[in-house]
């Protein structure tokens, strides 16, 4: 989708006419001159925030596509409301990060229609602007593009998204971005002793890889460590799954993907930040060879882990990278997994969960998290839960010995390999997938990369 700058408004019929009135319901009229315009209903303007204009920005692109409109045109000026506390360069990052995500749908296995696909090609914004809002423009695109592509990674099958592949699009995202890659063998994680990670891939054909990317562009400040869960497909092992649940789990990986991408955007817009991404990527698959309930793993950290489910399996492969995480001696350490079903249950789709023991870090991702439109919420991480992942005849049992609290179980446990550095867990799986309403196609959401590169920006 390109988008252009005019001093004044296109009369071409093949452009249509974006605006707004004090109404409500939005759609897509024809004007006397035959050219299209696309009214947005807006009941209470004075009201618009930065969450309402997110869904705004979106219903734009959605109303074009669905009349098969390939251009349009907008004022900046009707998207600057006196609600919002915002410059324009700033309306300007976010509407165009909010067109390329409303604009994207995975058609990679799909045929492609006679009349073609309903995309918008152009966008052209009417009126007099800057340089530095035209460079907003500019970046909004650049992160809407990366938000994209991490939905390509997670919505693709996991036949096709295994660890190796995923290893491999890792090194593609990063060419020419000054991103130095590394892959551990299945060898250099023997030999590191990551019996988390090993354990869970024992069961599958597929070896499992640990992905390491390292952008160092921050002279001598101590780097950030971003951690993403890239189990590329979950069967739940031997405790498998019901068929039901088990359709979506080629998304499994999303955090890793969000990682991934995130760290290219940052490289990409030239963050002068020091940034490690660590993404472990298995297969969660039953076998003869697979890990069983009972079985006692021990960790890289040399803590063991009591297998109680098999289908709590990404908080292990993370204990793993928690403590190869230390090597860097991080300012921050943040882990994003779709880690529990028991996230969604708490807050919903709208929000991912998140947990940490400092509390000012809660409040910057909240803030973080709001400006991005990558939500979160906090859930406890009391002192009083750590009783509840001990284990019997292991050190950490890696399921609960209760049926309640399933996500802050799976964030305690984590916390267990996270003591040595401030530490962030964000519990993405309410927002693995776009929810009715969002105006984003079916799929992965591509949750929460706006989040972690505004981290990487401001922290």
């Amino acid at each position: 989708m390109k988008i252009s700058f005019s001093s004044v408004a296109p009369k071409s019929k093949e452009i249509a006419i974006v605006g707004w009135k004090k109404q409500k319901g939005s759609g897509v009229f024809i004007l006397p001159s035959g050219q299209k315009s696309i009214v947005l209903g807006i009941e209470e303007p004075d009201e618009l925030n930065r969450r309402k204009l997110i869904l705004l920005s979106r219903q734009v692109v959605t109303l074009a596509k669905a009349n098969r409109i390939k251009k349009i045109a907008l004022k900046l000026d009707d998207f600057t409301f006196s609600g919002l506390e915002s410059s324009r360069e700033e309306i300007a990052e976010l509407l165009a990060t909010n067109f390329e995500m409303a604009n994207f749908e995975f058609v990679k296995y799909k045929s492609k229609p006679k009349e073609g696909w309903s995309f918008i090609e152009g966008i052209t914004v009417v009126g007099n602007v800057s340089p530095s809002v035209k460079y907003a423009f500019a970046r909004g695109q650049t992160i809407g593009q990366e938000v994209n592509a991490c939905r390509v990674l997670a919505n693709t099958p996991g036949g096709e998204m295994t660890p190796s592949v995923l290893a491999k699009e890792a090194v593609k995202a990063a060419r020419g971005t000054g991103i130095k890659v590394k892959i551990l063998s299945l060898e250099e994680m023997q030999r590191l002793k990551m019996g988390g990670v090993l354990g869970v891939a024992k069961g599958a054909n597929e070896k499992p890889k640990f992905i390491i990317l390292e952008y160092l562009k921050g002279g001598k400040e101590k780097p950030m460590v971003l951690i993403g869960k890239g189990v590329t497909f979950d069967t739940g092992g031997l405790q498998i799954k019901p068929g039901e649940h088990m359709y979506e789990m080629h998304m499994d990986m999303s955090g890793g993907a969000a990682v991934i991408h995130a760290i290219v955007l940052a490289a990409k817009l030239k963050l002068k930040k020091n940034v490690i991404g660590l993404v472990p990527a298995v297969e969660n698959i039953p076998s003869g060879a697979a890990f069983r309930p009972g079985d006692v793993l021990r960790t890289m950290s040399g803590k063991t882990v009591e297998i109680m489910h098999t289908d709590a399996e990404g908080r292990i492969i993370l204990a793993d990278a928690l403590t190869y995480a230390e090597k860097y001696k991080p300012r921050l350490v943040v882990d994003v997994a779709t880690l529990t079903g028991a996230a969604i249950g708490a807050l919903g789709q709208r929000a991912s969960a998140i947990f940490s023991k400092d509390e000012k870090l809660i409040e910057t991702f909240r803030e973080l998290g709001e400006t991005s439109g990558d939500y979160v919420w906090p859930l406890p991480l009391w002192d009083e839960y750590e009783e509840e992942v001990k284990g019997t005849f292991g050190d950490i049992a890696n399921s609960s010995k209760t049926r309640y609290g399933g996500a802050i179980n799976g964030a305690m446990f984590l916390y267990q390999f996270a003591k040595n550095f401030p530490w962030v867990h964000i519990d993405m799986a309410p927002r693995m997938t776009s929810v009715e309403g969002e105006y984003l196609a079916k799929g992965a959401a591509g949750a929460p990369v706006r989040l972690l590169f505004k981290l990487l920006e401001r922290y």
